[in-house]
Protein backbone atom coordinates (compact mmCIF):
# COMPACT_ATOMS: atom_id res chain seq x y z
CA UNK A 1 0.00 0.00 0.00
CA UNK A 2 1.61 3.05 -0.93
CA UNK A 3 0.92 6.23 -0.49
CA UNK A 4 1.40 9.72 -3.15
CA UNK A 5 3.25 12.39 -1.92
CA UNK A 6 2.96 15.37 -4.13
CA UNK A 7 6.09 17.85 -4.13
CA UNK A 8 7.98 20.56 -6.51
CA UNK A 9 11.53 20.24 -7.41
CA UNK A 10 13.65 22.41 -9.43
CA UNK A 11 14.42 20.93 -12.58
CA UNK A 12 16.45 23.34 -14.36
CA UNK A 13 19.13 25.86 -13.39
CA UNK A 14 17.19 29.38 -13.79
CA UNK A 15 15.28 28.15 -11.26
CA UNK A 16 12.16 26.85 -12.70
CA UNK A 17 9.81 24.89 -10.28
CA UNK A 18 7.83 21.54 -11.90
CA UNK A 19 5.64 19.32 -9.63
CA UNK A 20 6.09 15.95 -9.20
CA UNK A 21 5.03 12.93 -7.79
CA UNK A 22 6.84 10.74 -5.23
CA UNK A 23 5.90 7.73 -4.15
CA UNK A 24 6.41 6.54 -0.41
CA UNK A 25 7.63 3.25 0.28
CA UNK A 26 4.98 0.78 1.94
CA UNK A 27 4.89 0.21 5.96
CA UNK A 28 4.47 -2.98 6.75
CA UNK A 29 2.91 -2.99 10.40
CA UNK A 30 0.54 -0.17 9.00
CA UNK A 31 -0.55 -2.54 6.14
CA UNK A 32 -0.41 -5.86 8.43
CA UNK A 33 -2.90 -4.38 10.62
CA UNK A 34 -4.69 -2.69 7.29
CA UNK A 35 -5.04 -6.20 6.55
CA UNK A 36 -6.14 -7.37 10.06
CA UNK A 37 -8.85 -4.86 10.44
CA UNK A 38 -7.49 -2.44 12.81
CA UNK A 39 -8.26 0.72 11.15
CA UNK A 40 -5.57 3.61 12.17
CA UNK A 41 -4.47 6.97 10.53
CA UNK A 42 -0.62 6.73 8.83
CA UNK A 43 0.93 9.96 9.92
CA UNK A 44 4.21 9.30 8.30
CA UNK A 45 7.58 8.61 9.39
CA UNK A 46 9.59 10.71 11.67
CA UNK A 47 13.25 11.86 11.44
CA UNK A 48 14.46 8.16 12.19
CA UNK A 49 12.16 6.69 9.26
CA UNK A 50 9.64 5.27 12.41
CA UNK A 51 5.91 5.04 11.33
CA UNK A 52 3.74 7.29 13.48
CA UNK A 53 0.08 5.49 13.29
CA UNK A 54 -2.94 7.52 14.55
CA UNK A 55 -5.11 5.40 16.84
CA UNK A 56 -8.61 6.02 18.79
CA UNK A 57 -8.37 5.61 22.01
CA UNK A 58 -11.78 3.35 21.81
CA UNK A 59 -9.42 1.05 19.82
CA UNK A 60 -6.47 1.31 21.71
CA UNK A 61 -6.09 -2.05 23.93
CA UNK A 62 -7.30 -3.98 21.00
CA UNK A 63 -4.62 -2.37 18.70
CA UNK A 64 -1.74 -2.37 21.32
CA UNK A 65 -2.56 -6.26 21.71
CA UNK A 66 -2.08 -6.64 18.13
CA UNK A 67 1.04 -5.13 17.99
CA UNK A 68 2.57 -7.10 20.86
CA UNK A 69 1.03 -10.37 19.26
CA UNK A 70 2.85 -9.42 15.88
CA UNK A 71 5.48 -9.15 17.84
CA UNK A 72 6.50 -5.70 19.47
CA UNK A 73 7.51 -6.86 22.80
CA UNK A 74 8.63 -3.50 24.00
CA UNK A 75 7.62 -0.37 25.28
CA UNK A 76 10.13 1.85 24.81
CA UNK A 77 8.79 5.29 25.79
CA UNK A 78 5.33 6.62 26.87
CA UNK A 79 5.04 10.02 26.94
CA UNK A 80 2.20 12.69 26.67
CA UNK A 81 2.08 16.14 25.00
CA UNK A 82 -0.17 19.26 24.30
CA UNK A 83 -0.75 20.20 20.71
CA UNK A 84 -1.86 23.24 22.13
CA UNK A 85 -4.12 25.51 24.15
CA UNK A 86 -7.90 24.33 23.21
CA UNK A 87 -6.29 21.77 21.17
CA UNK A 88 -6.07 17.75 22.27
CA UNK A 89 -3.60 16.19 25.01
CA UNK A 90 -1.62 13.36 22.88
CA UNK A 91 -0.39 10.16 24.54
CA UNK A 92 2.58 8.49 22.17
CA UNK A 93 3.75 5.24 22.78
CA UNK A 94 7.22 4.10 21.09
CA UNK A 95 7.24 0.31 20.46
CA UNK A 96 10.21 -2.00 19.08
CA UNK A 97 10.20 -5.54 18.26
CA UNK A 98 13.14 -6.99 20.38
CA UNK A 99 14.42 -10.41 19.20
CA UNK A 100 14.93 -13.68 21.82
CA UNK A 101 18.66 -13.74 20.77
CA UNK A 102 19.42 -10.83 22.15
CA UNK A 103 19.97 -9.08 18.24
CA UNK A 104 19.35 -5.25 19.89
CA UNK A 105 21.10 -3.60 16.72
CA UNK A 106 18.63 -2.81 14.30
CA UNK A 107 14.65 -3.28 16.02
CA UNK A 108 11.63 -2.91 13.88
CA UNK A 109 9.92 0.10 15.80
CA UNK A 110 6.74 2.19 15.53
CA UNK A 111 5.05 5.00 17.35
CA UNK A 112 1.33 5.05 17.76
CA UNK A 113 -0.58 8.75 19.10
CA UNK A 114 -3.45 8.62 20.93
CA UNK A 115 -5.26 11.81 20.48
CA UNK A 116 -7.65 12.38 23.46
CA UNK A 117 -10.30 15.72 23.98
CA UNK A 118 -8.51 17.98 26.69
CA UNK A 119 -12.67 18.10 27.92
CA UNK A 120 -12.37 14.37 28.60
CA UNK A 121 -8.80 13.12 28.67
CA UNK A 122 -9.53 9.67 29.63
CA UNK A 123 -7.38 6.67 27.76
CA UNK A 124 -7.16 3.32 28.30
CA UNK A 125 -3.69 1.80 30.14
CA UNK A 126 -1.32 -0.28 28.32
CA UNK A 127 0.16 -1.60 32.02
CA UNK A 128 -0.99 -5.21 31.29
CA UNK A 129 0.48 -5.18 27.86
CA UNK A 130 3.87 -3.89 28.97
CA UNK A 131 4.56 -3.49 32.45
CA UNK A 132 7.06 -0.44 31.92
CA UNK A 133 4.19 1.67 30.83
CA UNK A 134 3.86 1.78 34.81
CA UNK A 135 5.35 5.23 35.93
CA UNK A 136 5.73 6.76 32.31
CA UNK A 137 1.82 6.53 32.26
CA UNK A 138 1.76 7.90 36.14
CA UNK A 139 4.56 10.92 35.33
CA UNK A 140 1.79 11.62 32.01
CA UNK A 141 -0.94 11.56 34.47
CA UNK A 142 0.64 14.16 36.87
CA UNK A 143 2.00 16.62 34.26
CA UNK A 144 -1.31 16.98 31.88
CA UNK A 145 -4.04 14.97 33.37
CA UNK A 146 -4.70 12.37 30.82
CA UNK A 147 -5.99 9.52 32.87
CA UNK A 148 -5.04 6.03 32.78
CA UNK A 149 -8.00 4.02 32.60
CA UNK A 150 -7.60 0.59 34.35
CA UNK A 151 -3.53 1.24 35.74
CA UNK A 152 -2.77 -0.01 38.89
CA UNK A 153 -1.48 2.73 40.58
CA UNK A 154 -2.71 6.16 38.85
CA UNK A 155 -1.51 8.41 41.18
CA UNK A 156 0.56 11.67 41.22
CA UNK A 157 4.73 10.27 40.48
CA UNK A 158 6.62 13.95 40.43
CA UNK A 159 4.14 16.86 41.91
CA UNK A 160 2.58 16.80 45.69
CA UNK A 161 -0.40 14.97 45.81
CA UNK A 162 -2.68 17.89 47.03
CA UNK A 163 -1.31 19.76 43.80
CA UNK A 164 -3.95 21.52 42.16
CA UNK A 165 -3.65 21.57 37.58
CA UNK A 166 -1.63 19.79 35.55
CA UNK A 167 1.91 21.95 35.23
CA UNK A 168 3.21 20.71 31.57
CA UNK A 169 -0.32 21.76 29.85
CA UNK A 170 0.02 24.95 27.74
CA UNK A 171 -3.19 26.57 29.57
CA UNK A 172 -1.57 25.79 33.18
CA UNK A 173 -1.49 28.91 35.00
CA UNK A 174 1.53 29.51 37.56
CA UNK A 175 0.69 29.81 40.82
CA UNK A 176 1.83 33.36 42.76
CA UNK A 177 3.31 32.00 45.24
CA UNK A 178 4.17 27.90 46.18
CA UNK A 179 3.56 26.42 49.94
CA UNK A 180 7.28 26.20 51.75
CA UNK A 181 7.78 23.27 53.35
CA UNK A 182 9.68 22.36 56.35
CA UNK A 183 13.13 20.96 55.86
CA UNK A 184 13.28 19.18 58.77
Amino acid sequence: MAEEIKGEVPTSGEGEIQPVAAITPPNPVSDWLLANGFEHEFLGLDHLNVPVLKVSREYLIPFSTALYAYGFNYMMCQCGYDAGAGEDLVSTYHLAKVAANGDYSNPQEVRIKVFVPRADPHCPSVFWIWKSADWQERETFDMYGIVYEGHPNLKRILMPEDWVGYPMRKDYVTPDFYELQDAY
